[in-house]
């Protein structure tokens, strides 16, 4: 599936491990990323689900783009146990203009094949993505 706008193209198993994520509760994150000529989106890491949000925040690259998603777990104030699937584009602000240009504009595209999401971010910097911010937004 080729994106209009940036002409990038989505790799299969990108749909397949978000379904895996969605449906099967077999990842805790994905991370997707562009390919080294930027032509592709492809799966670049995967969690298990006994991964923490700490190792997941770790993964994001501290000077390029990515798009994530992340099954965030929470207890409500009803002691109600949830779940939040949640979209992050990355685009750190050390991020070369090239890639955050490419990143913002296949965001759409990419993002509307992800059926089921529930909330989305979009952080430069680790502080936009605190586990704090997360507890925040599930809610």
């Amino acid at each position: 599936m080729a994106n209009a706008r940036s002409g990038v193209a989505v790799n299969d198993e990108c749909m397949l491990k978000f379904g895996e994520l969605q449906s099967k509760r077999l990842h805790r994150f994905i991370i997707y990323k562009m390919d080294d000529k930027f032509k592709e989106i492809v799966v670049d890491q995967v969690g298990d689900r006994e991964t923490s949000y700490e190792d997941f925040t770790n993964s994001l690259p501290e000077n390029d783009c990515r798009y994530a998603i992340y099954d965030f777990d929470f207890v409500t104030a009803e002691d109600v146990q949830k779940s939040r699937i949640f979209y992050i584009l990355w685009s750190p602000s050390t991020a070369k203009v090239r890639s955050k240009m490419l990143y913002a504009s296949s965001n759409q595209k990419f993002k509307s094949g992800l059926n089921g999401i529930q909330v989305e971010l979009q952080a430069t910097d680790a502080s936009e993505i605190s586990l704090d911010e997360i507890k925040d937004r599930a809610r």
